[in-house]
């Protein structure tokens, strides 16, 4: 009944305090439950790849939570990722630089971060509930040039996460082939089905998978 959704989910854990014992369990569901990834620490990328095989999509985060590591920085943990078997990249733009309108800066780091991942999907999250319009319209105009796969509306860690409303708007902003990834305080299936009706193609979640495991067991 929900093999569609699930082919869209991220199943998510990236709390400071995860432990390889709930990685593992995250990957066991994931494979099951047929979700498109698993999204994970860049710490736990290697083990996991080693246990899921090619079972299920290793994605890792970089720049996470903050983005305000140096550009190079990234790069090297992009590169340092992928070498340990991620397949898909979510990488945290700089937001000072947008209040300051350094377009060209993020311009840059986009560029080496699309070059660093090469084929691997790259997924850039932009923390809209820190932005105001123009600044998100202005990032879906950077990231179609940039390359990346997707635009990525939130890490889940700051003041608020996706809304229907930021969908609609990146969806409606980025350009042919760019996809929009929403993720953050998607805690129902109604907000999920929700979400990818407003243009989304990927969802970052934690509680998605739970909520069919219950319905499963009822």
């Amino acid at each position: 009944m929900y093999e569609e959704l699930l082919k869209k989910v991220d199943h998510t854990l990236l709390k400071p305090e995860s432990r390889w014992e709930q990685i593992r369990t995250l990957i066991d569901e994931a494979i099951e439950y047929g979700t498109a990834s698993v999204c994970i620490p860049p710490s736990y990328v290697k083990q996991a790849k080693d246990y899921a095989e090619d079972e299920v999509r290793i994605c890792t985060v970089i720049g996470f939570p903050n983005g305000y590591s140096s550009t190079a920085v990234k790069v090297f943990e992009a590169l340092d990722a992928i070498a340990a078997g991620a397949d898909e990249i979510d990488m945290v733009i700089n937001i000072g630089w947008v209040k300051d309108k350094e377009w060209n800066r993020i311009r840059g780091e986009l560029s080496k971060m699309r070059k660093a991942c090469d084929e691997v999907i790259l997924k850039v999250i932009i923390e809209t509930c820190l932005l105001s319009d123009e600044e998100k319209i202005k990032l879906c105009n950077l990231v179609t040039e940039s390359g990346a796969d997707y635009i990525k509306t939130s890490t889940g860690f700051s003041s608020g996460g996706a809304t229907f409303s930021d969908v609609e708007l990146l969806k409606k902003n980025v350009g042919e082939g760019i996809k929009v990834k929403a993720a953050g305080g998607i805690t129902s299936l109604e907000d999920a089905e929700k979400m990818l009706e407003m243009g989304a193609d990927r969802l970052g979640t934690s509680r998605v998978v739970k909520i069919i495991k219950e319905k499963k067991e009822d």
